[in-house]
């Protein structure tokens, strides 16, 4: 095998490699299984995913963007005791514990995307940033997934 050859199958190999590593801050936070679901026709959706804080010190998820959006925000999802679902924004974040785990999951915590400028399908990918109060920013693109 060419130099050429052997150079661009090893830029390759990298390229599909790296797309499947999770996203990572410097400082430890990483970003696991994200997805996003959006109802044909709806102008809001969601985003979900798994927060991992490898460092021993507290963090928080305190915004998200994209520019797929006019809005993205953290919200809670939760049952009131008389059986009626509320939704409301998370305006301080969300708590990421030392060496924790923060899951946002379908009926609790999310990302809601309102205002959508596009109405994306099943297996695009969003580019979201998520900014955390220590970490800083993470960008990663979130696969449309509407049947999770």
């Amino acid at each position: 095998m060419t130099l050429l050859r052997r150079t661009l199958l090893a830029a390759i190999t990298a390229s599909f490699g790296l797309a499947l590593l999770p996203a990572t801050a410097e400082d430890g936070i990483v970003v696991l299984d994200a997805y996003a679901r959006f109802l044909p026709g709806a102008k809001a959706g969601a985003i979900y995913l798994t927060i991992e804080n490898r460092t021993g010190v507290e963090d928080r998820l305190i915004a998200a963007q994209t520019d797929l959006a006019d809005m993205a925000e953290l919200h809670r999802s939760a049952m009131t005791a008389d059986g009626m679902m509320t939704m409301e924004p998370l305006s301080d974040g969300l708590p990421v514990g030392a060496s924790g785990q923060t899951v946002l999951a379908t009926g609790g915590d999310h990302i809601m995307v309102m205002g959508l400028r596009a109405h994306p399908a099943d297996g695009d990918l969003i580019p979201v940033t998520l900014t955390f109060r220590n970490a800083g920013t993470i960008t990663l693109e979130v696969p449309v997934n509407n049947n999770r």
